[in-house]
């Protein structure tokens, strides 16, 4: 796993434009219908990582005009609550990014944006300019990079648990974390059932 400098990682020498995929209307990135946007090019190389493929920030396609609008049509729908940015890491991809969220607070204000990143939130509050821009442009974040020795199947909407669901417009509001209000992690521990015992 990689740990940057302050700054040290900047979108406009490291992004490509590139996406590795676009999903729309899922139900699991993020609260209800979902449009999933998953960014090519990643630096922190967490151990474990279920997308490797997109630590390289050329794979997959280019962005364009093309796919914004049809993101754009997607996220019209009334049953879709907003769009969800992952990766790869969205903040070393702010080039296309801000343009795009910009467009989505002015076409679509009732949707909402979430994002994934492997920065902590900390870390993020000593970032570059664009990436405190496209910050303001959310309304959750979740933070921290995939710990595997940390990983837990029953949280939610993340992989280990050092990450946080964050409440973007609180947590700038009040100068410090504010956890997502509708957090709500699995407890119970399910018996495995073994196929013998149907017998």
């Amino acid at each position: 796993m990689n740990n940057p400098k302050p700054g040290e990682w900047r979108a406009d020498e490291l992004s490509q434009n590139y996406i590795a995929d676009y999903k729309p209307f899922n139900f699991v990135d993020g609260e209800g219908v979902r449009c999933s946007l998953y960014v090519s090019g990643c630096m922190f190389h967490c151990e474990g990582c279920y997308n490797q493929a997109t630590w390289s920030f050329r794979y997959g396609r280019p962005y364009t005009k093309e796919l914004e609008d049809k993101i754009m049509a997607d996220l019209a729908e009334p049953y879709v609550q907003g769009l969800t940015l992952l990766g790869g890491e969205p903040f070393l991809n702010t080039t296309f990014l801000i343009p795009l969220l910009k467009r989505i607070r002015r076409e679509l204000p009732d949707k909402d944006i979430w994002s994934w990143t492997g920065y902590t939130w900390e870390e993020m509050m000593l970032e570059t300019d664009d990436k405190l821009e496209m910050l303001d442009l959310l309304d959750v974040l979740v933070d921290g990079r995939f710990e595997l020795s940390k990983k837990n199947l029953m949280l939610q909407f993340r992989g280990s648990s050092n990450q946080r669901i964050i409440d973007v417009p609180k947590s700038r509001s009040k100068g410090q974390v504010v956890i997502w209000e509708k957090l709500n992690d699995g407890e119970n521990n399910f018996e495995q059932i073994h196929k013998e015992k149907l017998i």
